[in-house]
């Protein structure tokens, strides 16, 4: 789907100022008469520090004008379309770690203003590059045919060196070690899944309503409901309350 089309279906017509620029997505939106700002990546971008960077300026750039302006702290969408992060030494030697701490530590902030942060995984969500900040998020949307993964499993058997074989028969067996939104739904790092046919300006709405009430992570327990992690919330509940 082109950009313009995503956008459309989600704000109307009209109701966006969402531009693209290469992998970046940057701009305001109305939804529901309420101001909005989008920030992301595109194009199964494997984001670089410059990327990084450049969301992480945007994120900053929402917190500033709201601080400065008295206004209500807009919510946030992020759009997540990456195939993770920039595989190259060149990154590694220029510290992209560092740069994604930076962009996880922005969001974070924004979250401390008063934020409401909601991502929707447009296309492909991998590994670091969905880390430093769709899944930071208080509420992640996914369409039901977007691909989530953090890491492909022939690259899980050559770094676990567990038989590629053996992978397979687990992914069919445990959500944990297979990709797919439906799979991190059922593990709770997917609030939603929107199929093609819904109305996604619906559900967006509704979606930032629950980002807006959300005090507290509850992805742990939202797993254990689903099925798809059985030990992570009673294993935290035990931490608690030791």
């Amino acid at each position: 789907m082109s950009d313009a089309g995503l956008f459309d279906r989600l704000f109307g017509a009209g109701a966006h100022q969402v531009r693209v620029e290469g992998p970046f997505v940057h701009g305001e939106a109305q939804q529901a008469g309420r101001p909005l700002a989008v920030i992301g990546t595109w194009n199964s971008a494997a984001i670089d520090g410059d990327l990084a960077l450049a969301v992480a300026a945007a994120v900053l750039a929402v917190v500033g004008a709201d601080a400065a302006s008295g206004a209500a702290p807009r919510p946030i969408v992020f759009i997540a379309d990456t195939s993770g992060q920039q595989l190259s030494r060149h990154e590694e030697l220029l510290g992209i770690n560092g740069t994604f701490a930076h962009l996880a530590r922005c969001v974070d902030l924004a979250r401390r203003r008063g934020h409401p942060l909601l991502t929707l995984v447009h296309g492909e969500a991998v590994s670091g590059g969905f880390l430093a900040f769709g899944l930071l998020a208080d509420r992640v949307c996914a369409l039901a045919d977007a691909q989530v993964r953090v890491m492909d499993l022939r690259a899980m058997a050559r770094v676990t060196k567990i038989d590629f074989e053996r992978l397979q028969a687990l992914a069919a067996a445990s959500p944990v070690f297979a990709p797919g939104a439906a799979n991190y739904w059922r593990m709770g790092a997917v609030d939603e899944l929107w199929a093609a046919g819904d109305d996604w300006a619906h559900c967006l709405t509704a979606a930032l309503a629950a980002a807006s009430a959300s005090a507290r992570d509850g992805r742990a327990a939202l797993g254990e409901t689903r099925g798809g992690r059985s030990l992570a919330a009673p294993i935290a509940a035990l931490v608690d309350d030791a």
